[in-house]
């Protein structure tokens, strides 16, 4: 079944991590277990384009992804504005390499997005993954008035902040609200028609994006806080809210998000695909439909198998899905609705009308 994962950091796989992502899952596992990288995910990758075609993976989102981090003394993250807007631009040229190779296909347009699914639907092993392009953390965007360059490259989708306070306000491990250059941020992004994503926003800086923006929003890769109580998951009122702005939640499979009491680089997998499925039932029971939900993997988003559901080797793995929805009652409309259509629909109202000249 056609699955459409609204978060996929392949960019950052391919640039930061170094990964050939023309290769199999298990011809990259084996390379970086043969080199002198340790750091937690190496050696355990559970995405490559082979692997997006076993899973089924024929349109999504595809993530730029740098933040700034001023003390240097981690592996991620960039100390200027600057150097973040050369790593995003990186990840935007490599996808257009793979453009060029014939891996990938940006939609830019509704029309690019109905052609898309319909290209697929009648030949998916010759498709190319579709995707949608998103920025994670909005660092590289240099000021409010240079998301108009980001919109011009195809920027349809942003999360304005990751972890910890950035330029804009208040991330995932954070108390901060948005900060002052935010606001006309948020007016252009709305005036653009580019969705707002507000997956990793700190709780007082979803309150006030909530009260200041009023274009569309999504949560591309944000589980429910009943069952990993932490700031990074949503809040049953925070839910209500994606769900009253008829957007879509993308359910995550990186165990810090599922399994309570995650410790990174210590613990272990025990958690399932079930408790993906308790998430995705627990926002139906919310809304009372099948309709605001959708798949938002993050696999691969910095971490690997390690730190994934139990019984998930790779994301091919996201097909064991359909059949756990359908052994908990959710009959093959809702399912479809799950795995691809709800993204869809939200994509189809969102992005403009094409083709754009």
């Amino acid at each position: 079944m056609l699955i459409f994962d609204a978060h996929l950091d392949l960019g950052l796989n391919a640039i930061d991590w170094n990964r050939d992502l023309r290769m199999a899952v298990a011809e990259i596992r084996a390379q970086e277990k043969m080199s002198c990288l340790h750091e937690p995910g190496r050696g355990t990758n559970t995405v490559s384009m082979p692997e997006l075609k076993k899973a089924e993976v024929g349109v999504g989102i595809a993530t730029v992804l740098a933040r700034i981090e001023q003390p240097i003394d981690h592996y991620f993250g960039y100390t200027t504005p600057e150097a973040c807007y050369a790593i995003a631009m990186s990840h935007l040229a490599y996808y257009r390499g793979m453009e060029r190779s014939g891996w990938m296909t940006m939609l830019r347009t509704r029309d690019d997005l109905k052609s898309h699914v319909s290209r697929y639907e009648s030949d998916p092993a010759g498709t190319p993954f579709g995707y949608i392009l998103s920025m994670e953390c909005a660092d590289p965007v240099l000021d409010p008035d240079q998301i108009f360059e980001w919109h011009e490259n195809g920027l349809r989708a942003i999360g304005i902040t990751h972890y910890g306070p950035n330029r804009y306000g208040g991330g995932t491990r954070s108390e901060a609200g948005l900060a002052i250059e935010a606001i006309p941020l948020l007016k252009n992004i709305e005036e653009l028609g580019i969705a707002l994503d507000l997956t990793h926003l700190s709780d007082r800086a979803f309150a006030q994006v909530a009260d200041r923006f009023g274009g569309r929003v999504l949560a591309s890769h944000q589980n429910a806080r009943k069952f990993c109580d932490w700031q990074r998951q949503f809040s049953d009122p925070m839910i209500r809210h994606v769900i009253d702005r008829n957007g879509v939640l993308g359910m995550a499979f990186d165990a810090i998000m599922l399994q309570p009491g995650w410790v990174r680089g210590q613990s272990k997998p025990e958690v399932t695909l079930e408790r993906v499925v308790d998430n995705i039932d627990h926002i139906c029971q919310l809304a009372g439909n099948a309709r605001h939900v959708g798949i938002g993997s993050d696999l691969d988003g910095g971490f690997g198998k390690d730190q994934t559901p139990a019984d998930l080797d790779t994301i091919a793995d996201l097909q064991k899905l359909p059949d756990l929805l359908a052994n908990r009652g959710y009959p093959e409309a809702d399912v479809r609705a799950i795995l691809h259509g709800n993204f869809l629909r939200f994509f189809s109202e969102v992005l403009p009308r094409g083709p754009l000249t």
